[in-house]
């Protein structure tokens, strides 16, 4: 029997994987739409939920002039919109556009598919394990990025 750790590595590695053929899948289908750099900076934003530009730059450790000229190029291209911000007015929040929902819905539909199989092959105390774990992987997960 595997050892639990290593259980853990592989699902994670699974996932990646998963995530970075369906990138490059959807990068072959739309010829000249998006670059897999393109599809993953939507991908950061998504997931930082309405990153201002400094965030985004910030984020994944690039300047803010790098972090311009990217949302620009995907603005442009009709994947993103500035919103003004609600608590500064000199500022603008990032957010997808409907034609990104549209082109992409990378591991939303296959996590959602393995959640339902936990629920159905788990019981409440099994299920309350499973939710401690992800809590804890989730924690650590955002003190790696405060860093």
């Amino acid at each position: 029997m595997k050892s639990v750790e290593k259980q853990i590595m592989e699902a994670f590695a699974k996932i990646r994987l998963e995530f970075y053929r369906k990138v490059f899948t959807r990068v072959r289908e739309r010829d000249g739409s998006l670059s897999a750099m393109e599809v993953f900076s939507l991908e950061v934003i998504y997931a930082l939920n309405r990153p201002t530009i400094s965030q985004f730059a910030r984020f994944i450790g690039i300047s803010q002039s790098n972090a311009t000229y990217k949302v620009n190029s995907l603005t442009r291209k009709g994947y993103l919109v500035r919103c003004p911000s609600e608590e500064d007015g000199r500022e603008y929040n990032l957010e997808l556009s409907d034609k990104f929902y549209s082109y992409t819905n990378m591991l939303e539909g296959d996590l959602g598919r393995m959640i339902d199989k936990m629920f159905s092959e788990l019981n409440k105390e099994e299920l309350a394990v499973v939710a401690k774990a992800v809590g804890i992987i989730a924690r650590e997960l955002d003190s790696i990025s405060e860093k």
